[in-house]
């Protein structure tokens, strides 16, 4: 079984965009500038915000926070977005989820000018996808794409199983793969019996947040096993996959932490380039 390695993807990754931004910044002295709206408190998303602050530092990218208190209302925070939509000089915009509960993630996302909308999550960017045009592309479901890319493994015909139908990361991806010709099923917490899923696929990617959902007895031999699952277990950070038991059937595996993270932090900067490059028309 191989152990996919996400950090030597995602410095790849990073090695790319770090030249093409030099590139850009040497002939038209221009640099990309993005903005991140904080709204909340929360460890693992500010863990999230801090990584993704390090590694726009390491290509080149400008960022810098709009840190909004946690009693803020919808109404500030889409005038904010909005302040930020107009500015000339912002290439892409974040906010950073989770968002407080009296605030709604639909209204929020679709206020970001899709030209800017690093997380690819506005309306017209996932309608995109969805008709087979993938500009900008949710961060997690490329990150995954990705993997498999690097992976030399073939999508065509395939059958897939994602553990996740969220507008974040199970239904772009499902989109992702249906483009490629694969034969998709999407699972959620409602689907009656999961391992007459999982048993006859040849990939699987799971996104629940429930450590050891993914076993040995549920999955076929030679199954490829995409982890984005992630939960705090005492002091350790897990997936959904118990390794133990799969690691002898399975013929690919990416593990947590270290596994679909760090790329798709790296997409999220593969973004930010796009959206600079097409503000600036090249």
């Amino acid at each position: 079984m191989k152990i996919v390695n996400g950090r030597e993807i995602a410095a790849s990754i990073k090695i790319e965009i770090k030249e093409d931004l030099s590139k850009i910044e040497s002939k038209h002295g221009l640099k990309p500038k993005v903005f991140t709206i904080v709204a909340s408190e929360n460890k693992e998303s500010n863990l999230y915000l801090k990584l993704r602050e390090k590694a726009c530092k390491e290509v080149g990218i400008d960022v810098h926070h709009s840190i909004l208190p946690e009693d803020t209302s919808e109404d500030r925070l889409i005038r904010e977005i909005k302040r930020l939509n107009e500015d000339k000089d912002i290439h892409g915009i974040i906010v950073q989820f989770p968002l407080p509960k009296n605030i709604s993630p639909n209204k929020i996302i679709d206020a970001i000018d899709p030209k800017k909308d690093v997380e690819g999550l506005n309306p017209l960017n996932l309608g995109k996808t969805l008709a087979g045009i993938e500009d900008i592309v949710p961060c997690t479901p490329l990150a995954v794409l990705t993997i498999l890319e690097k992976e030399n493994i073939q999508l065509q015909g395939k059958d897939i199983v994602i553990i996740n139908h969220s507008n974040i990361v199970g239904k772009p991806l499902a989109t992702l793969f249906l483009n490629r010709n694969a034969t998709v099923s999407v699972c959620h917490i409602y689907t009656k019996d999961l391992k007459s899923y999982t048993k006859n696929a040849d990939i699987i990617v799971t996104a629940t947040g429930k450590p050891g959902l993914i076993k040995g007895d549920i999955i076929r031999e030679g199954a490829v096993l995409i982890d984005v699952g992630i939960s705090k277990v005492g002091n350790t950070v897990k997936g959904d996959i118990d390794f133990e038991s799969v690691k002898d059937k399975a013929s690919i595996i990416t593990p947590v932490p270290g596994g679909v993270g760090p790329v798709t932090i790296a997409c999220s900067l593969k973004n930010i380039l796009r959206l600079f490059k097409k503000s600036l028309n090249f």
